[in-house]
């Protein structure tokens, strides 16, 4: 009863039934101070997992507004602190004093006025936030690096997801699963559950909306690089200008962020606890230090896109290069602004100059006045003092920086790291990668070394970009990757789906899947053979290969996701049967057979560009793989599994696929798909083909989980377990 009374007042924060609107960020409590974030969120668990769904609700949407508001916060007094005349720090050290001043009056001139300044600026912030979110200020309201990692993965929304869907609040379900989606496009059961709500009657095609990603990615950016593709330059600009103002926006606001108690937190946790060893001035170093390299991240923080995994190249730059290309068709004087800012960055970009020189010439005479905007001036010469800074921490205090800008001229970076610093920054995480083979001048060139025959092609095939290929795997190469499908089912692995489980297409089979890094850590831990897990990793590349050579021979194709899965027909639940074993689909966007469109946008796979069917046997009735019309009624063509054989084609609407029911026995099939996006690379490759390659661990030693599949947040915060220290129940499925 007094649990029930205590979260009484948040129940009237809820919309009332039936409300179409998504939670969004909007105050829940107007007037009042947030809350801690982390006492709320825990609170909303403990909800959940007690089945309060209306007090979880409220609790979690508060935690995630109170979390909102601290930010807003820190960046708006930062802003204003800095900005008040006796906070500013001293522009100018005072001149040296004279020889005869002694060793002391060195210091003594510059001291006072930097801690002068540096108290003044700390009573400032203090004051704003206490004005702002209430006694203690954002002190109070500190939040942990591992609630900081649950938030960045957007786990509140996958718990008020299952919330408001006990609620009958379909349209708010629906959108809280399409944020966590976003952030998480490789979360099987949530894309499950995003495709049961496109299905239910109550939910919108509107509902499916994302309420975290800034609005730079949401529709300025992506609307106007579509115009400017489209040749609009004219409608492009607004859009184009927005999302570079935004974009600035997002890193100030980040910045704002590294001035927070949880850096000064994760670099006592770096150090291991022991806190500083050295007295005042390394303390202020060590601190300032982690407050710049975090300020450095920023632009990379804000170039990467919810779910991905690398920021977009270059991501300012590229901005200002659409800009001075869409300001050449009608405004001169602009389109020499945004060129100018380029050569900021790269100062010997020759496309640039060139440019330059054409726009001058068209303007017909010299405009002095002209100059690089003044936002991005301010924003690279801040940026350079930064990393004149952190170079400095390197070569005398051996501090540690990652530079993320590849524009930093060489200058500022001393001689004597010069070497290492170009090594590192010429490797990439996806080094680890087989290198991408050189274009071919014709994929029989493949085919041939490997003893791979064309069965069909798309002719044959009645479509386009569709192929079948025999003699991938040898009959001996298909055992082994069938036991260890085996291997893995009986060691009771969880990867992507439940061991034994049924299938999410149909309720006559069982399904079970395998991911690569799953199948390494099981050869690790000595529940498959090292083989089997070897030789998927072997075959993923070949399939790879041989894909990117047929289809796509001067454009590199990257894994992006690789599942061994086996289908098994359910004994005594076959007779009068009617569905199949996977419906018609497509495998990068969301096909509507009524109207034969294909809708690219989540929970389609957007990225993916080629998929692969690997097959490793025949012995089952049923299964057969077919190609559609996009009404995904006409049948265009039919392919027979059996042990070796390949069906790659490309992803798209033009590839409407499925498979017909397995009546008897066990399919197992090598799922892959390939993208041209190298940020959409399978990390989980590499991950893999580490760990094989580590040493085998001594006995008694246990190996981390690399797992990176989102863990509920109950798992990772103490907190939030109970006094028993059971955490609270995970979500269950729709």
């Amino acid at each position: 009863m007094f649990r029930l009374l205590r979260w009484l007042p948040l129940l009237l924060l809820l919309p009332p039934p039936g409300s179409p609107e998504p939670p969004g960020l909007a105050p829940l409590s107007a007037g009042a101070p947030p809350q801690a974030p982390d006492l709320l969120y825990a609170d909303g668990l403990r909800a959940y997992a007690a089945g309060a769904w209306a007090p979880a609700v409220a609790l979690l949407r508060e935690a995630l507004r109170s979390r909102a508001a601290l930010g807003r916060a820190r960046r708006d007094c930062g802003a204003r602190c800095a900005a008040e005349p006796g906070a500013a720090l001293p522009a100018m050290l005072p001149a040296s004093p004279g020889p005869d001043s002694g060793p002391g009056a060195a210091r003594s001139a510059w001291e006072p006025l930097l801690l002068r300044a540096a108290l003044r600026r700390a009573e400032c912030l203090t004051q704003c936030g206490a004005r702002r979110l209430g006694p203690g200020g954002a002190a109070r309201l500190r939040v942990g690096s591992a609630l900081q990692d649950a938030f960045r993965r957007r786990e509140p929304y996958n718990y008020l997801q299952r919330a408001y869907y006990q609620l009958k609040k379909l349209d708010l379900a629906a959108a809280a699963a399409h944020t966590f989606f976003v952030a998480n496009p490789t979360h099987l059961q949530m894309r499950e559950d995003m495709a049961k709500y496109r299905r239910m009657s109550g939910v919108r095609p509107q509902s499916f909306r994302d309420l975290e990603t800034p609005p730079y990615w949401q529709a300025a950016y992506d609307t106007g690089l579509e115009l400017l593709g489209r040749q609009e330059a004219a409608l492009a600009l607004p859009w184009l200008e927005e999302a570079l103002q935004e974009s600035l926006a997002q890193v100030e606001s980040c910045r704002a962020g590294c001035e927070g108690p949880e850096e000064q937190q994760k670099e006592e946790e770096e150090e291991g606890g022991t806190g500083s060893q050295g007295g005042l001035y390394e303390a202020i170093a060590g601190h300032w230090i982690g407050v710049v390299q975090c300020r450095q991240r920023c632009v990379e923080d804000t170039a990467t896109r919810p779910g991905r995994s690398f920021p977009v190249p270059d991501f300012l730059p590229g901005q200002l290069r659409r800009l001075h290309e869409a300001h050449a068709q009608g405004n001169l004087s602009q389109a020499v602004e945004n060129v100018l800012s380029v050569l900021l960055f790269y100062p010997e970009d020759e496309a640039a100059r060139k440019a330059l020189d054409q726009y001058q010439a068209q303007l017909g005479e010299p405009r002095p006045a002209l100059g690089p905007r003044e936002d991005i001036q301010r924003f690279v010469l801040r940026s350079l003092g930064e990393k004149r800074q952190l170079y400095y921490a390197m070569e005398h205090l051996g501090a540690s920086f990652k530079d993320p800008d590849p524009w930093t001229p060489a200058a500022f970076i001393p001689e004597a790291l010069r070497e290492k610093l170009r090594e590192d920054r010429e490797k990439r995480l996806w080094d680890h990668e087989p290198p991408q083979p050189k274009p071919l001048t014709h994929w029989k060139d493949v085919l041939l070394l490997e003893g791979v025959t064309l069965t069909q092609d798309a002719r044959q095939l009645n479509g386009s970009e569709r192929a079948v290929l025999d003699g991938l795997l040898t009959p001996a190469e298909c055992g082994v990757l069938l036991q260890l499908a085996k291997d893995a089912a009986e060691s009771g692995a969880r990867s992507g789906y439940p061991a034994g489980r049924r299938s999410p297409h149909t309720p006559h089979e069982r399904f079970e899947g395998l991911t690569v890094l799953k199948a390494a850590q099981l050869a690790r831990a000595g529940a498959v053979g090292s083989q089997g897990a070897q030789l998927l990793l072997e075959v993923s590349e070949r399939v790879r290969s041989l894909t990117q050579a047929y289809f796509s021979p001067d454009r590199p194709l990257h894994l992006s996701f690789t599942h061994l899965v086996c289908r098994s027909a359910i004994e005594g639940e076959q007779a009068q049967r009617m569905d199949l074993s996977h419906p018609v689909h497509a495998d990068n966007c969301v096909l509507d057979p009524d109207t034969g469109e294909c809708w690219r946008e989540p929970p389609a796979y957007t990225y993916r560009d080629y998929s692969g069917l690997l097959y490793l046997n025949d012995d089952f009735q049923g299964g057969d793989l077919f190609f559609t019309e996009p009404n995904a009624l006409t049948v265009t063509a039919q392919v027979r599994p059996r042990c070796g054989r390949l069906v790659a084609f490309s992803s798209g609407v033009e590839n409407p696929h499925g498979v017909w029911a397995v009546t008897r026995g066990r399919r197992c099939t090598l799922a892959l798909w390939h993208t041209w996006a190298p940020e959409h690379r399978e990390q989980e490759w590499t991950e893999a083909k580490e760990l094989l390659q580590e040493p085998e661990k001594e006995e008694g030693e246990e190996l981390p989980s690399r797992d990176p599949a989102p863990e509920p947040p109950s798992h990772r915060l103490q907190r939030v377990q109970d006094k028993a220290g059971k955490p609270p129940r995970v979500r269950e499925e729709l």
